[in-house]
């Protein structure tokens, strides 16, 4: 089904661009939404990226199953990132946020991250992700959800590795501590007045 939805879609045939996008649409926003933070930007990335994903369809080999999705979001990261620099041309996007970078990220006592995240509901979480620096989330992005290593998002970025490495301890220190937060909020006892 696939292969045959590719085919057609390389004829340029109106129908299987717009099943193509009714399929992989859902699931490459929230890949643009995790860049970008906001939904507006997503969109547009997502628009983009789909341009070029139609104007690229031909070159894409089919290996096996969830090769089409796979090789989508390489796109739509790639789309992401160069959307993130434009928006920054004036300075190199991968830079700490100089607000941030002064909140000590070890000022609460911390729970056990496991029962953090069994805490915190997913969109909650992507919430959060969302709300990091962008260098900070980008980073976070690339090596945890696309799973490059430092070397790779030091080349993508324009960064050294240490500012990745960097850049992601920093991202998990600040979104265990947001999330700590919010569970030591949701779970201390409300005292009523008398």
């Amino acid at each position: 089904m696939e292969e045959a939805l590719i085919k057609k879609a390389i004829a340029r045939d109106a129908g299987a661009v717009e099943a193509l996008y009714d399929q992989y649409a859902p699931r490459l926003l929230s890949v643009c939404f995790r860049y970008c933070g906001n939904r507006d930007d997503a969109e547009d990335i997502l628009h983009d990226g789909f341009i070029k994903i139609i104007q690229k369809i031909e070159t894409f080999k089919i290996r096996s199953d969830g090769t089409l999705e796979a090789w989508m979001r390489r796109i739509m990261v790639n789309t992401a990132l160069n959307f993130l620099r434009s928006r920054q041309k004036e300075k190199n996007f991968v830079d700490i946020d100089p607000i941030v970078d002064k909140i000590d990220i070890h000022d609460e006592e911390e729970s056990d991250p496991e029962e953090i995240y069994l805490q915190v509901d997913r969109d909650k979480i992507m919430e959060l992700i969302c709300e990091l620096p962008s260098g900070y989330r980008t980073v976070f992005n690339l090596y945890v959800f696309e799973q490059y290593g430092h070397r790779e998002i030091a080349q993508l970025l324009g960064c050294s590795e240490n500012t990745s490495k960097s850049q992601l301890s920093k991202a998990r220190a600040l979104l265990r501590k947001k999330m700590n937060h919010l569970v030591n909020v949701n779970t201390s006892p409300v005292y009523e007045k008398v």
